[in-house]
């Protein structure tokens, strides 16, 4: 079976990588194979590569900056995945494609269910859900993932730059009122290769079962976060100058793209379909600050 994967320099495509190997032939493709800011070349790279399985998780994910590039958001978020849910459809090919806590409008403090209605409150949500719109009138074999808050031990991230901040700043200003389940792209790869590999015995996702939510157990706010990650990074004996974390509202820290402040997303469904209980939230930042130190130590040496 080859495998095409896009986004693999991306957090939760990086950490799909190795997975996916393990269950076929992986290809990866970067901008110039596959550009997802041009959805009128996507049916013919894809008769190009011939793949048996799409695992689509490239985005455009810069939340503010798409106030400001609103069509590029649409072509990259919505348009593009809806020829390649088209392509997949007419091929047989089955596709995984991934999605965001931004499609709902942060109302209340109740998990969000996947049926529950959306109402994104940025360009970013609104183009995640016309893209989950565009793949389910593709009629094809699907699925869409859910989840919310990802990091990881490198890149761009709530994680790395917290733990740059601690060592440069003595007070962090954090959001204490939005809410969520900070999820690794490790949890993310885990998951999906444990769903591919049990539908791949059977008939991969022919009998549709609509978008899943996948995040880490447990809920915290960016503050507690953040206050989770600087104490992870002293005891394993990090040298900070951070000595306050506080909390502030999310008023106080305004964006141009105004985020969730309820971002809990209800995964009861992913254990009732596939028996899959994430880890929490906290035993999955301890093995990405493992990871974080690690790196660390790799570049001074």
């Amino acid at each position: 079976m080859r495998i095409l994967l896009t986004g693999a320099t991306g957090q939760v495509g990086g950490a799909l990588q190795r997975p996916l190997a393990a269950i076929g032939e992986l290809a990866t493709v970067d901008r110039r194979a596959l550009d997802l800011s041009n959805p009128e070349t996507i049916a013919a790279a894809l008769d190009r590569l011939r793949p048996h399985l799409i695992v689509n998780p490239a985005a455009y994910t810069a939340v503010d900056l798409a106030e400001d590039e609103p069509d590029l958001a649409f072509r990259i978020n919505s348009e593009s995945p809806g020829v390649m849910a088209r392509w997949a459809a007419g091929h047989d090919v089955p596709l995984v494609h991934f999605s965001t806590d931004y499609l709902f409008d942060g109302s209340g403090n109740v998990p969000w269910l996947e049926d529950s209605q959306p109402a994104p409150l940025s360009v970013y949500g609104a183009s995640k859900l016309a893209g989950e719109e565009a793949i389910r009138d593709a009629g094809g074999r699907h699925l869409i993932v859910r989840t919310s808050w990802v990091y990881a031990a490198e890149g761009r991230n709530f994680l790395c730059t917290i733990a740059r901040l601690a060592r440069e700043r003595q007070e962090l200003r954090i959001v204490s009122d939005q809410f969520g389940a900070p999820t690794s792209a490790q949890i993310i790869a885990d998951v999906v290769t444990s769903i591919l590999q049990r539908e791949l015995a059977g008939d991969l996702f022919r009998d549709s079962r609509g978008p899943i939510n996948v995040t880490a157990s447990g809920v915290t706010s960016w503050h507690g976060f953040a206050t989770a990650i600087v104490a992870g990074l002293r005891r394993r004996g990090a040298d900070l100058a951070v000595k306050d974390i506080t909390p502030i509202q999310a008023a106080d820290y305004p964006t141009k793209a105004i985020r969730p402040l309820n971002s809990r997303l209800d995964n009861r469904r992913l254990g009732r379909l596939f028996n899959i209980e994430a880890p929490s939230w906290q035993q999955a930042l301890d093995v990405e600050l493992d990871a974080l130190m690690q790196i660390a130590l790799s570049e001074a040496s």
